[in-house]
């Protein structure tokens, strides 16, 4: 119990002061016996000190390490359910799955509860703070305010601002990026093959007289909840039957949870009747053009607009490959309950990079600058089993295939000094690998930068070697080849130098000039397709 122990070795500290006051006290009337006696309190103060120290540094250590088995438990769990549900199993096979899950994560949570570190941190009075001195304040704040959307007050305008030109000269100058500013706006059918149309839904219930939505999986659980606890001579029978649905809330589909909130009469928080569950997109939705046809959305993330542009982005750049092309702007998602501050918010700045390589050479130029730098990993490996994270140089994690390949690892890198220039602590920080179940299938390697924060581990970069997808579907719909000029192996071609007496061979040759004229002063060797992709 770290917190018996933290708190029994207060205790121990606060006697030991109060016995040295004492024995200062007692000993006046004779200095030498005083200072001896002083001397020996400080050592045996310090000593004491020291042994708690260790003591709980050592307790602290030890239930760290348990939660970290604890995380990697329900990582486990959570893996094994993801892919049942992508593999179409559905029933008690999944309930119980689903059941192991929530243990898991319960013991886990109690577990937390348990350990008190000296990371605490106020963060009402941080919240305070940051909205009186007017770095952050809710936009629209006289008229009640919205809900995920805040106002940069100066302060916040002058960081953000030196943020984004230290991000601007970081990656953009020192890699000679192609820089865009693509607009906000993004028609539907760009939406529609990239797959956020159909990515970005929850199942939703409005209140058919208020016309107030609330999220139809959330809205189950929290009426089992209730219903348990209000009805307590309900059978063991009964209760099972509504955990199993409560578990399986939100893998039903639109019909079978629209049947189950009829089969239970679940209403709103107003006590009326609810519409039947339909998808709920995360993009904010509109119309272009005064005709009110053409459907568009404010976009969700700012790499598309890179995608659609790459077949002028590479005649900008010479049919070179590979380069990078970069955007700084707004990104939009209409969140169904933004919360935890400014972490999930519906409007919201995020700079992106799309690095374009050869798909069979991903080897960087500047890989060697920084291939020493150690960076905290925590692989897929050690989330299903051990739960630790490990430390290794970019070239370690490159050679032995933890990060697959030189150009994923090199902008990793990057991604670290970036952040420890602008001041973050480098021992709260670390990159989580994406388990097998989380990656799309065409991604060959994902790494999430995480920091800690009062709220747990906050996902903050996301890298990703996407392979061709984006480049590839949207050639597809338009018919526009997204791919650079594509050469055979670079390879030699010979030729031959006239190496005879010209003078004396002239004559023999001047009724043949067009030969003559071929065989005179050729190079050696010529190198065809070099560079070529």
């Amino acid at each position: 119990n770290i917190a018996a122990k933290m708190s029994h070795a207060s205790v121990k500290l606060s006697k030991t002061v109060r016995f040295e006051t004492f024995s200062l006290t007692r000993c006046d009337s004779n200095e030498k016996s005083n200072d001896n006696s002083v001397e020996n309190v400080k050592r045996d103060f310090i000593s004491e000190a020291k042994r708690t120290e260790l003591e709980d540094s050592s307790n602290i250590s030890q239930a760290e390490n348990d939660i970290d088995s604890l995380m990697a438990s329900v990582t486990r769990q959570g893996s094994v359910v993801r892919q049942l549900k992508k593999d179409g199993i559905g029933g008690e096979k999944l309930a119980n799955e689903i059941e192991k899950l929530q243990q898991s994560k319960a013991v886990l949570a109690a577990a937390q509860l348990k350990i008190t570190t000296n990371d605490s941190f106020d963060r009402k009075a941080f919240d305070d703070t940051i909205l009186r001195r007017m770095f952050v304040v809710p936009s629209f704040e006289i008229y009640g305010g919205v809900a995920g959307l805040f106002d940069l007050g100066p302060p916040a305008c002058a960081i953000k601002a030196n943020i984004v030109d230290l991000w601007r000269k970081h990656f953009i100058l020192h890699e000679n990026m192609l820089e865009m500013e693509c607009t906000n706006l993004t028609p539907s059918v760009v939406l529609k093959t990239s797959g956020h149309v159909d990515k970005f839904s929850d199942l939703m219930v409005k209140d058919l007289l208020t016309g107030e939505p609330f999220r139809a999986d959330k809205l189950l659980e929290d009426f089992v909840d209730n219903f348990i606890e209000q009805n307590p001579l309900l059978s063991k029978e009964e209760v099972n039957e509504l955990r199993l649905i409560q578990r399986q809330a939100d893998a039903f589909s639109p019909e079978e949870l629209g049947s189950i909130l009829k089969k239970y009469n679940i209403r709103s928080n107003a006590g009326n009747e609810l519409s039947d569950p339909f998808p709920f997109n995360l993009m904010f939705k509109t119309t272009i053009g005064p005709e009110g046809e053409n459907i568009g959305y404010l976009r969700p993330e700012t790499a598309q607009g890179l995608f659609v542009n790459f077949r002028r982005l590479l005649e900008y750049n010479a049919g070179k490959v590979p380069f990078a092309a970069a955007q700084i702007g707004l990104g939009f998602r209409n969140e169904i309950s933004p919360k935890n501050g400014l972490l999930r918010v519906r409007e919201f700045c995020m700079a992106e990079i799309e690095h374009f390589v050869h798909p069979q050479q991903k080897n960087h130029p500047n890989f060697k600058s920084i291939e020493n730098k150690v960076l905290v990993l925590f692989c897929r490996e050690d989330q299903l089993g051990s739960g630790r994270t490990k430390s290794l140089t970019v070239a370690e994690a490159v050679n032995h295939s933890l990060i697959n390949n030189q150009t994923l690892g090199y902008f990793m890198a990057r991604t670290q000094l970036f952040l420890e220039k602008v001041g973050m602590n480098p021992e709260k920080m670390r990159f989580r690998q994406h388990l097998a179940t989380e990656m799309a299938h065409y991604a060959a390697d994902c790494w999430d930068m995480e920091i800690k924060t009062s709220f747990g581990w906050v996902e903050c970069v996301g890298h990703a070697d996407r392979a061709c997808y984006d480049l590839k579907v949207h050639a597809e719909k338009t018919n526009v080849p997204n791919i650079a000029a594509t050469l055979t192996e670079p390879h030699l071609e010979t030729f031959y130098k006239f190496s005879g007496d010209k003078k004396k061979n002239w004559n023999d040759f001047q009724s043949r000039p067009k030969i003559s004229d071929f065989g005179f002063g050729r190079v050696g060797q010529r190198s065809f397709g070099v560079g070529g992709i």
